[in-house]
């Protein structure tokens, strides 16, 4: 087992390494987290949080969850948070300033970008890209091979912080296999898009978007189907 290790870095009782593990400067991994082989965390990254829950928090109180699970050739980038109970797959790279919250599963080969936040109990599938400072929203679910450009901002409360009726209504986004969201698009609570349904930039989702259609707007609208060679079928 090779570990090189930076200045002034913080390891937990119980970590359990893979081989060759790159380590920087300022790094906390904390209590029981799991590294598989090849992994990088780069400066100032913090690995295995465990969640400070706020007095007004919705979220129910958890005395302390499992560790986080890092699989092998994942690279964690400088100054990036990944909490405890986050499972990461294979081929990963969370960029610099990401945020991955507990009970998150990011399936291999997803790329999770620069100042990305991707909240608590969310599912992101295989082969996904989530761009530049992208918000994915609690209770959401991302299929395999979905795009989310640049800035887009995903919601779960209809209700928008006001009233009780809202604890148990809370509901993310879904996106199924190859759904693509462009730039500075907004998807409301609980909304589908369907298979390479695909959404315009700027757009605001307020409907579920059908299988193979591309909507432009606000309120988004369908404005065609896909091209058949922009189908992740034939790609």
């Amino acid at each position: 087992m090779t570990i090189e290790k930076g200045f002034n870095v913080v390891i937990d009782n119980g970590v359990k390494f893979g081989e060759n593990i790159k380590i920087g400067n300022n790094v906390v991994i904390y209590e029981g987290t799991e590294l598989g082989n090849n992994v990088i965390i780069q400066d100032n990254a913090v690995v295995g949080k465990q969640p400070t829950r706020a007095k007004a928090s919705i979220l129910p109180e958890v005395n302390k969850l499992p560790p986080a699970i890092i699989g092998s050739n994942v690279t964690i980038g400088t100054s990036a948070i990944v909490y405890a109970n986050a499972i990461i797959g294979d081929d990963v790279f969370i960029a610099d300033l990401a945020t991955v919250r507990e009970r998150v599963i990011v399936g291999k080969q997803t790329i999770v970008g620069r100042g990305v936040a991707v909240e608590n109990d969310c599912k992101i599938g295989e082969n996904c890209k989530l761009e530049t400072n992208s918000y994915i929203t609690a209770y959401s679910e991302l299929g395999d091979y979905v795009f989310i450009a640049p800035y887009v901002v995903t919601t779960n409360d209809n209700y928008m912080g006001r009233s009780k009726e809202r604890y148990d209504k809370f509901k993310g986004v879904t996106i199924k296999k190859g759904g693509r969201v462009g730039a500075n698009s907004i998807i409301l609570p609980g909304k589908t898009i369907f298979e390479d349904g695909t959404v315009a930039a700027g757009s605001t989702v307020s409907r579920d978007v059908t299988k193979e259609t591309l909507v432009v707007g606000s309120p988004a609208r369908e404005l065609r189907k896909v091209a058949e060679n922009q189908l992740l079928r034939n790609q």
